[in-house]
């Protein structure tokens, strides 16, 4: 008989750390977590937004955060507790400078994902997911980034970087740590996550036409039926 287990993600070390009071929202902040709540007829549909905010600061759902976000909402806090652990886009340790986020699911991982993944893995240093010493880069596998035309993809700060190469990936960030421009396949030049994160959170940067709005493998389906329409 096979014996097997089930091993569950969802602990204690994976909690956010609500009896660390350190913090870096101010005053201002606080003014903008209002502005963001005062956005939204019902008070949990700010949660998001919010906490995208938080980790804009704080580089994490810090415990400080989430007092904030209960407070400001008038909820309790594990109702804030409870989107944070639901989505893994909102970390409880803090995020290095640029979060690198390596599509292994199926159709990425048949088209190199996982040889993408290992190869930043070793050039970074790391035994796995996490970040490395000097606070530049945070490496984890990624569930579907909804761009399999484009597989394997590389995430960036959430931006794309399409059609990844292991060889190409280290290029990508030995430019970032030597300060050089990078850009995204389809958006901006890459700054930081927690730029990122402040426009996720609602605060417009003003870099939104920046890059293609879409890819050359996403238009051809279209470009197939308008020459197929032409020639009618």
């Amino acid at each position: 008989m096979i014996e097997a287990h089930f091993v569950s993600k969802f602990d204690d070390a994976d909690a956010v750390d609500m009896s660390d009071t350190t913090t870096s929202i101010t005053e201002e902040n606080i003014k903008e977590l209002q502005i963001l709540a005062d956005r939204y007829p019902h008070a949990q549909s700010a949660i998001i937004p919010m906490l995208h905010l938080v980790q804009s600061i704080d580089g994490k759902v810090s415990g400080e955060g989430v007092r904030h976000i209960a407070r400001i909402l008038d909820i309790p806090e594990a109702v804030v507790l409870g989107v944070v652990t639901f989505y893994t886009m909102f970390h409880k340790d803090e995020v290095g400078k640029h979060l690198i986020g390596v599509c292994t699911t199926s159709l990425c991982a048949v088209m190199g994902g996982d040889l993408v993944y290992e190869t930043v893995r070793k050039h970074l240093g790391l035994d796995g997911e996490g970040t490395t010493e000097d606070g530049a880069f945070t490496l984890e596998r990624v569930e579907c980034n909804a761009a399999c035309d484009f597989a394997p993809v590389m995430m960036l700060n959430w931006e794309y970087m399409d059609n990844m190469t292991p060889r190409k990936a280290v290029e990508i960030l030995d430019k970032l740590r030597n300060d050089e421009e990078v850009h995204s396949t389809r958006g901006p030049q890459i700054t930081s996550w927690r730029d990122n994160e402040r426009v996720l959170a609602g605060f417009n940067d003003g870099r939104s036409d920046e890059g293609p709005a879409a890819g050359h493998a996403s238009l051809a389906g279209w470009r197939i039926a308008y020459d197929v329409k032409e020639g009618e």
